[in-house]
């Protein structure tokens, strides 16, 4: 029978089986997910880089270590975050390649004891260079007790803050440390400085 012969429901199911054919492509063909547009290692990766650059970790350079000493831990009572704690700094020294004098009394180190056992420490305190520049030092930890036997993660961002002269160089970079504890021995952390290079 010729085309046109063919009775008009039969001709249209046919003619919106073809349309529906070609929208949906070649006979046999998956579907798959867009291309992405990253190129690389990563590439199509729900995790990979965002844009097309080799991923280059940054490097640390030592600053300076610092021997900070402490006085008793004070109690500031609970707080909706945790427990809220203060513990004076008394003194110490500080040297690197670059510098070196020591750790002036009267700053502090306010910390919070999180309900999840984190420690987080907030330190502010002023340091002397052997050269008589006062430069400021912040330092911000993160203390995330060890679980099944696993160490501490103790890391930190440290902020100093310096005159302009000598040690100026110290306020163009993005410092991260690590803390330790000195106790029994002193009544000190040891605190290390690196800048990411």
């Amino acid at each position: 029978m010729p085309p046109h012969d063919v009775p008009l429901p039969a001709r249209r199911t046919l003619l919106l089986a073809g349309a529906g054919l070609a929208l949906a492509g070649p006979a046999g063909a998956e579907e798959r997910p867009p291309a992405s547009p990253v190129a690389g290692p990563l590439a199509g990766s729900p995790a990979g880089p965002l844009a097309d650059l080799p991923l280059v970790p940054p490097r640390t350079e030592f600053v300076y270590e610092a021997v900070v000493e402490i006085a008793p831990l004070v109690s500031l009572g609970d707080s909706p975050l945790g427990e809220r704690r203060i513990v004076p700094i008394t003194g110490g020294r500080f040297q690197g390649p670059r510098l070196s004098g020591t750790v002036l009394p009267g700053g502090a180190d306010r910390q919070l004891v999180r309900k999840d056992g984190v420690r987080r420490l907030d330190a502010l305190y002023e340091m002397r260079t052997d050269d008589g520049a006062i430069l400021t030092v912040r330092n911000q930890v993160l203390i995330d007790p060890g679980r099944d036997g696993a160490p501490d993660y103790r890391f930190s961002t440290i902020e100093v803050t310096a005159p302009e002269g000598p040690h100026a160089w110290l306020n163009r970079l993005v410092l991260v440390g690590t803390l330790h504890s000195l106790r029994p021995a002193r009544e000190a952390v040891l605190v290390r400085a690196y800048r990411l290079a």
